[in-house]
Order: C-alpha cells, then sequence, then structure tokens
C-alpha cells in the first residue's frame, strides 16, 4: 500500500500505528519513507509490504491500496494502482484541480496533466476517480472534516485540533479493508501516544469508525491469513535504530554527531539509552555528545578513542566531507575509531532526504596520503546489527578507521526482524593494554609488526601528531623510518585480507552454478534476492553476489566468480550513474563488468522493474537506467 500526504500531516503516525499493530499480529512488515527536504507541507509517503508467511526484502509496485491525505496524493500516486485495488480519498476535495495544488512541483503538475489529456480525463479529482473505476479500481470516498467532527462533542477536541486526527481516518479505512481488529489498533496508538494516554481513546473511536464504514461497503477484502512466520519473538525497527542497538551491544561508550539526515535518528536513538539500567542497576553509560559541526564530530570521537573508549560518530556525504582531515588523522596515529556513514542523494547538499549509493568511492579513497581503513557495507536490518557490533571489534584489532557503510533506504526503511542473537557474539578488543611496565619507555608504534600493544592516555607516556613519526611518536622526516612506519601501518589491510574470510566479505545467493549473475553491494541485497528467486521460478539460474566488505576487498573470491561465469553474464546493480562496484572490482581484479543496471532518482530500485531491466540487459542491452517513483 501507498500512504500519502503534505509532511507533517501525520504519516509517520500512521505508520508506527500500522506496523505495530501489524507486528501485534506477526506479520512480517517492510515500509519505505519517501519525504521531502522541507519541514512541512511538501508531499512525502509510505509504501508498505505486509505479508503472512515472510518478512519482505523489497518493496514493488502497483499496489493494492492507495491512501491519499490529500488530493495531491491521489495525483501523484494514481498509476501505482492496481486493478481492483482501493482508493482512499477525502470527497471534500473532489472539486479540486491539480493547476490548484500549491505545493506540487510544476514539472510534476505539468506531467500528470500531459498523461491525463492523452486519456481524455479532465485533471479534477472527481474526474481522475471516475478514471479509475472505469478501470478497475474499487473507491471509498469519506468526508474527512466531517468524521472528525465528531470528536468535538464526544471528547471536546476544540476545533483548531480536528484536523491532527485526520490520520485516523486512515489507519481506520486500512484497518477495515485488510481485517485489523479494535485490539491491535489499540496497541498501536498506545505504542504510538505512550504517556499521552488521553490521546489514545479519540484516536481508536475514529479508526474504528471508519473501519466499520468499510467493512459495510466492502467487508474485508484484503483481510490476511493468519501469520505463519517462524519465529515467536520479533521487534520492528528502522535501519537507524538497529545499527545504534548494535553499537550499544558492542559495548559503545562514546558516540558524537552533529544532525544531518538521514543519520541522526541513530544519535536520538543513542541518547535514549546515555544510562543502561537493567533491573534497577545501572550497568554502564555512554556519552551521546552533539558537536558544533563534523570536524569536531570526528576530532571527539578520536579523542574518545584515544582515551580508551569504543568511539563512534555517525554522519552522511556532506558531512563525511568535513571528516576527511580527522579521518586521515586517524590514519597515522592507528586510531580506532568508527565511522557510520549513511549515504544520501549527493553532489553537495543534493537530495538530502533521498538515497543513493554514489558515495563508494568517497568512504574507500577519501583523505590525503595512504593510510588503511576497513569499509563493511551492510545490506539489510540484521546485517546492520551485526556489522555494527564488528565494527568495533575490527577497528579495534587492527587499530585503524572503520568505516560503516549504509544509506538511507536502509536507514529510514521500518522491518519486522527476528531478535538478534547474541550468543556467539564476542568482544575483541585487540592488543589494548592497561599497564605498561616502563611508561616512560612505551612504544606506541612499535615496528614489531603491523599492530602494536595500545595503552590509553594517562597509562603511559605517549605522543600524537599528524606528523610521521618515530615509534615513540616523535616527528620525524627520516627516510628509512618513514618507510618502516609506512609499511607498518599499510600491512595492517593485508593482514586483515589474510584473517577475514571472503565468505564474510562477498556472499553468494540463488543458483551456486549460475548462468546470470547480478551484483551489487548495500540495500540493493533485498530486492535482488527477491528478482533472482522470481527469475529461477522461470527457469533460468541466476545468482547474486553480494559485496559485504569494500575493504579489504574480497578480490579472489570475486575473480574466480566472474572468471566461471564469464563477463558478458554478470551485470552490476547500483544507485548510482557510474556503477561504482564496478570499477572497484575492475581494479582488483582487472576484469571489468560492462552490462549496468543503474538507478540515481534517489528512489530504491523496485522489484518490479529490477526484474524488467534484467531482461532488456538479456535482450542485448548493455545499461539501463531505472526511474520508477514519485
Amino acid at each position: 500500500m501507498v500512504i500519502g500526504g503534505p509532511q507533517g500531516a501525520g504519516l509517520e503516525t500512521i505508520l508506527q500505528v500500522l506496523t505495530t499493530a501489524l507486528a501485534h499480529n506477526g506479520y512480517g512488515v517492510l515500509s519505505g519513507r519517501e519525504y521531502h527536504s522541507n519541514i512541512i507541507g511538501r508531499h512525502s509517503y509510505v509504501l508498505i509490504r505486509v505479508s503472512s508467511y515472510e518478512i519482505p526484502r523489497s518493496l514493488t509496485y502497483p499496489v493494492e491500496v492507495l491512501a491519499a491525505i490529500d488530493p495531491e496524493t491521489v495525483f501523484t500516486h494514481y498509476n501505482d494502482l492496481a486493478a481492483g485495488g482501493f482508493l482512499i480519498y477525502d470527497i471534500g476535495g473532489e472539486d479540486i484541480h491539480v493547476g490548484k495544488i500549491v505545493s506540487m512541483g510544476r514539472h510534476l503538475r505539468e506531467r500528470i496533466e500531459e498523461e491525463l489529456s492523452r486519456e481524455g480525463v479532465e485533471p479534477i479529482i472527481k474526474e481522475l476517480v471516475n478514471y479509475l473505476e472505469s478501470k478497475g479500481v474499487k473507491t471509498l470516498g469519506l468526508n474527512y472534516r466531517e468524521i472528525v467532527s465528531e470528536l468535538r462533542e464526544k471528547y471536546g477536541v476544540p476545533p483548531a485540533k480536528l484536523v491532527r486526527y485526520t490520520s485516523s481516518i486512515v489507519v481506520g479505512a486500512i484497518a477495515g479493508l485488510i481485517g485489523l481488529d479494535a485490539e491491535s489498533i489499540h496497541v498501536g496508538f498506545s505504542y504510538k501516544f505512550a504517556g499521552k494516554e488521553k490521546l489514545v481513546e479519540p484516536n481508536v473511536y475514529i479508526a474504528m469508525r471508519v473501519a466499520e464504514i468499510v467493512r459495510k461497503l466492502y467487508g474485508a477484502p484484503l483481510a490476511l491469513e493468519e501469520s505463519r512466520l517462524p519465529y515467536t519473538e520479533y521487534m520492528i525497527v528502522s535501519g537507524n535504530d538497529v545499527v545504534a542497538m548494535g553499537k550499544i551491544v558492542g559495548g559503545v561508550r562514546f558516540q558524537s554527531y552533529y544532525p544531518i539526515t538521514p543519520a541522526q535518528d541513530e544519535s536520538f536513538f543513542l541518547e535514549n539509552y546515555e544510562r543502561l539500567v537493567v533491573d534497577g542497576e545501572q550497568l554502564a553509560s555512554i556519552v551521546v555528545l552533539q558537536t558544533e559541526d563534523e570536524i569536531a564530530a570526528i576530532t571527539t570521537a578520536i579523542g574518545a578513542s584515544l582515551a580508551g573508549a569504543r568511539a563512534a560518530t555517525a554522519t552522511s556525504g556532506p558531512g563525511f566531507d568535513l571528516m576527511v582531515e580527522g579521518l586521515s588523522w586517524a590514519g597515522i596515529n592507528e586510531v580506532p575509531v568508527v565511522i557510520t556513514y549513511y549515504q544520501r542523494g549527493g553532489p553537495s547538499t543534493g537530495l538530502p532526504t533521498r538515497g543513493g549509493q554514489s558515495d563508494l568511492f568517497a568512504a574507500v579513497f577519501s583523505g590525503h596520503g595512504e593510510f588503511p581503513r576497513i569499509v563493511v557495507a551492510s545490506g539489510d536490518h540484521l546485517e546492520a546489527f551485526h556489522d555494527a557490533v564488528e565494527a568495533f571489534n575490527l577497528a579495534e584489532r587492527y587499530q585503524l578507521p572503520v568505516i560503516h557503510l549504509l544509506d538511507k533506504f536502509l536507514a529510514n526503511s521500518v522491518v519486522t526482524i527476528p531478535v538478534p542473537s547474541t550468543h556467539d557474539m564476542t568482544i575483541d578488543r585487540g592488543k589494548m593494554i592497561s599497564h605498561v611496565e616502563n611508561p616512560f619507555e612505551y612504544k606506541r608504534f612499535s615496528l614489531d609488526g603491523p599492530v602494536s600493544r595500545r595503552a590509553p592516555l594517562g597509562h603511559a607516556v605517549m605522543w600524537y601528531t599528524g606528523n610521521e613519526h618515530d615509534e615513540y611518536g616523535h616527528i620525524t622526516e627520516d627516510p628509512v623510518l618513514r618507510i618502516e612506519m609506512y609499511t607498518k601501518r599499510m600491512k595492517k589491510i593485508e593482514l586483515a585480507d589474510r584473517e577475514i574470510p571472503e565468505e564474510q566479505r562477498a556472499q553468494l545467493y540463488g543458483s551456486d552454478d549460475p548462468e546470470i549473475l547480478l551484483v551489487g553491494w548495500g540495500s540493493v541485497k533485498g530486492v535482488a534476492i527477491d528478482v533472482v528467486e522470481m527469475l529461477e521460478k522461470k527457469g533460468i539460474r541466476v545468482g547474486y553476489l553480494h559485496i559485504h566488505y569494500m575493504s579489504p576487498f574480497p578480490r579472489r573470491r570475486v575473480s574466480e566468480l566472474i572468471d566461471k561465469i564469464g563477463l558478458e553474464n554478470i551485470i552490476a546493480v547500483e544507485h548510482s550513474y557510474e556503477a561504482q562496484i564496478s570499477k572497484l572490482i575492475a581494479m582488483h581484479t582487472g576484469k571489468m563488468i560492462r552490462k549496468e543496471i543503474v538507478k540515481f532518482t534517489g528512489r530504491p530500485i523496485y522489484m518490479h522493474e529490477l526484474a524488467t531491466a534484467v531482461s532488456r540487459i538479456l535482450d542485448g542491452r548493455d545499461k539501463v537506467v531505472l526511474n520508477y517513483g514519485a
């Protein structure tokens, strides 16, 4: 289903209530949020996929329900509805002409007018509704103002606040169509308004009032079967939430940030758990520091790490640009610091609330000079949780910066997941020492191997500088020592390459012997696996190679698969223009993938369009650019 309306009109409430109610019934839920970069007024929407027998991995069109808070949503998404689907809309806006919607962008308005003109439809809501009905869409027109006005007498809600309950109308209409009961809706609103219980009853009243109207008209035509998900304990989380949870499990003690979309929600989550209290006992505390800018964010995290804390910072593209000098400083000083990097649409401010994967090279190569860093790219929520824990282990084991690379699609999507198991997790602090026998002779950068013994500040005498240095940390420009120190640092990545299994750094899904191989990373994972399964049902042996580690790159495994399958049968899939993963593969293997499916609109890759694009590649195309989504 698609639910749309103006930014700030209650979409977040609808999403939280519905996902909580659905999770309460044990259903698998995946939702993606697409919101405009202004704070209030412009069109935003959520796309939700629900299943009674699996956790959805990807989103797709057409949809079975389009629920519109305002007329703009009807105009924007009418083509997204499947024949036989349901349109929920406000009859109070049925005389609205598309040209009168001042919040709609000019280019979109012109495209809609042109599309409707070709169909002979006047661009007015009631005419568009008639057109959709002629195409088999079932329409459910409700008088939003009249329905919420019932709250004036029943609950004494002031007229000025009645509009806030419009979101409950949408919740109720959807509940009626899919068969959610009053208990589930009450659970959803109770979760959303925890601590504000007086708001629960009027919202539930409106929702169930509308649900009853829908049931009298249609029954519950989209009622879901009883859940058959194979577990009893689960949670519903965003990508930001689950990364924060992973950091807590991994022992984070310091997190710095400057608010930037879409990274900031992770730090907001951590702020709620700065005191870790279980059964009344404070187990630990976390310092979460909002700094004046991203330069301060990276440098304070570095300082906390030098003092012995597990330290991290979180940012997005423009913020990472500012962090790069600090990243280089951490590189030359062998500082174990984690940078959680949420990509969005660039360059510059670009598309600040939309997604992308065009920062791959920035993560792998940013910084002056050469220094090792590990780059891990998560493909789904469970993977992101485990990567958030492992990032600290890697940083401290090899004493270098670790960049945990995600994207907006994963950060802002909300999904049902089983509660992650922590039984097999370990905390590896590497060569951390708390006692130095002779603190005045401590060699922080000892040349006895790539990784030296590391003591926190205050436990020995040590020097840190942005200049090249000797084993103690003293500045030097001696050419022989420069070679030794430089080589020592660079050997870290060679050590990591030997120790981290390549099967962990690149995973193959689908056929073990594919005739066609899709290659991608990050949030491409879910939609690619879905398309692989779809094509295999058609008799095509397809695999998906998920590149999990960008550094150290799994060059041997990738090279062997390319040789086995043949370059002509391999397709790179990425949210960028250049398909940067192809260039990274070529750099490490000497093999250049020429066939590409890319998308750089800032919207996710949807299952239906990726499946079509693969077919077009198989028919002889070398590159397909995807563009579906409002």
